[in-house]
């Protein structure tokens, strides 16, 4: 890796089924396997039981051989419109997504920016992993990932 920088990706897909729909999908966290290509799966955490500012939930990611879980934030949500977590520690990034209506469906705009570069440790980590450039590695898994809404919603 031979950027020590921060992150900042957005990608976005026109997708024909309803915000509402669309969203119930991406804030189902125990679905999130179903979806991203580096998050495995997620649950709820404490008495939480759906998207809400404030709820958290706990993610099992893996990249290669790593494996690690987080415990994001909800930061947004708004049913039909935006849904947005931060992940903890100081370099956690922060991924969005946002649902916009249009003819034939809804453009759905998911991003992530991390304001600081990742710690050393987690950069070798990735590299063990293959990924060379992280931020063209998060570009192409959140395309993965809208496909995957899309394949989901049009079932």
């Amino acid at each position: 890796m031979t950027k020590h920088e921060p992150i900042s990706t957005t990608v976005e897909r026109v997708i024909p089924a309803s915000p509402e729909t669309l969203y119930a999908i991406v804030t189902d966290v125990a679905r999130i396997g179903e979806l991203s290509p580096e998050c495995r799966g997620a649950e709820w955490v404490g008495k939480n039981d759906g998207a809400k500012v404030g709820a958290r939930f706990k993610g099992n990611n893996e990249l290669g051989k790593s494996r690690w879980s987080t415990k994001p934030t909800v930061t947004a949500a708004e049913r039909g419109k935006v849904f947005e977590f931060k992940v903890p520690m100081g370099f956690g990034p922060t991924w969005r997504y946002e649902f916009h209506a249009v003819d034939g469906g809804t453009r759905v705009v998911e991003s992530m920016r991390q304001d600081k570069a990742s710690p050393w440790f987690i950069r070798r980590a990735q590299r063990k992993a293959g990924v060379t450039d992280r931020a063209a590695n998060i570009t192409a898994g959140m395309e993965t990932t809208l496909a995957n809404l899309e394949r989901l919603a049009t079932a």
